[in-house]
């Protein structure tokens, strides 16, 4: 018998092997040409990284010259008067008036504490609403509710900064003071009229058009996402081991959210909180806009310290990155004193913000938790 069956191809179990194309022919890649590319991309990293140190290098320096500059020559100032301002006078005087005539006063707390009191509203408004809100989304939410609030809160960065301080001065500050009539004609009914038949709104809180309350508020939602995202991932990142354990020992759902998560993350949601500060520290435009530019006046006229105005939050104040914006923005003249402060006041920011930095890899540290 014939071992070649012509109808094998019709049998249930035959196979037929294919013959290899030449298409199909595996052909090893260039050992030389591989190492080329690979040279290619490590250069592009590496250029990347020494440009980004460049310009943290430059921004340095500049500020250092310039600081340098300012304390060790005097500088005339609007009226052509020499002015020397000193190291000393710069940390040391409790008075900020640059451009009054007479004797000016560079003294750089009053601008650090409008800083601070713009800075701690905008931190008692997003710390506590982010961390509970990261935690909800976390721990509570289900997946479809994760999956379309997360994108929606996160597009609050991207909305640019300057919408946030109109809204500041058109929303927030006529809410606050009930101002209706202000956002909208058609709300000016739950404004109250005085004897003379004038619409005015209550002001229980008595603020003006700029203070550091709405401002503040504004750059809270402004660092919202921020704490929320980053907090909600240090949560996220918690091994399920850990909430099961506590399942296992009795714990509800929100003990075990409160006592064992959350301590578990606190080292992200440390890190998260620190970089909002930051955040809020460097903000410009809404405290450009809304806050004011009245440097807090910390003394009284008989010289001493003026605790209700430097406590005070319906008032105006003047933050260090508002004062930067009006010196450049051309209203003292190139050379003077007055605009020579302006980079003796951002090195003094990026110190506080550096410092920042530093603290918050300290505290990230000393709370880190590895599991394996």
């Amino acid at each position: 018998m014939s071992s070649h069956f012509p109808h094998a191809a019709f049998l249930p179990f035959a196979s037929v092997t294919p013959t290899a194309t030449p298409a199909a022919i595996f052909v090893p890649r260039s050992p030389v040409w591989r190492r080329l590319r690979e040279a290619a991309t490590y250069a592009a990293l590496i250029a990347c990284g020494l440009f980004t140190l460049a310009i943290t290098l430059t921004i340095l320096f500049v500020l250092a010259r310039e600081s340098w500059d300012f304390f060790a020559h005097p500088h005339p100032d609007a009226q052509g008067n020499l002015e020397q301002v000193t190291v000393g006078g710069f940390f040391g005087d409790l008075s900020w008036n640059p451009l009054l005539g007479g004797k000016k006063h560079f003294g750089i707390w009053p601008l650090v504490l409008g800083t601070l009191k713009v800075t701690a509203i905008a931190m008692a408004f997003a710390l506590p609403l982010g961390l509970i809100t990261a935690v909800w989304l976390a721990e509570y939410a289900s997946k479809r509710a994760r999956t379309i609030l997360k994108p929606i809160l996160e597009l609050l960065a991207g909305i640019p900064t300057v919408v946030f301080g109109f809204f500041a001065l058109t929303v927030i500050t006529p809410l606050l003071a009930m101002d209706f009539g202000a956002i909208h004609p058609s709300l000016a009914f739950l404004t109250h009229t005085d004897g003379a038949g004038h619409t005015q709104p209550h002001n229980p809180l008595g603020l003006g058009v700029y203070n550091a309350l709405s401002a503040g508020i504004a750059v809270g939602i402004l660092c919202l996402p921020i704490v929320t995202s980053m907090a909600e991932d240090a949560v996220r990142a918690v091994p399920k081991a850990l909430r099961e354990g506590a399942y296992g020992l009795g714990a509800s759902k929100f003990e075990t959210s409160v006592r064992v998560v959350v301590p578990a993350a606190l080292s992200g949601i440390i890190s998260a909180f620190l970089l909002a500060i930051s955040r809020a520290i460097g903000e410009t435009m809404v405290v450009a806009l809304a806050a004011g530019s009245k440097p807090v006046e910390m003394l009284d006229p008989e010289g001493a310290l003026a605790w209700r105005s430097i406590f005070s939050i319906n008032d105006d104040v003047q933050a260090m990155t508002g004062y930067m914006v009006e010196r450049f923005k051309g209203d003292a003249p190139h050379g003077t004193v007055e605009f020579a402060s302006s980079f003796a006041v951002a090195a003094t920011l990026f110190i506080i913000t550096l410092a920042l930095t530093l603290a918050g890899n300290a505290i990230r540290k000393r709370f880190r938790q590895v599991y394996a």
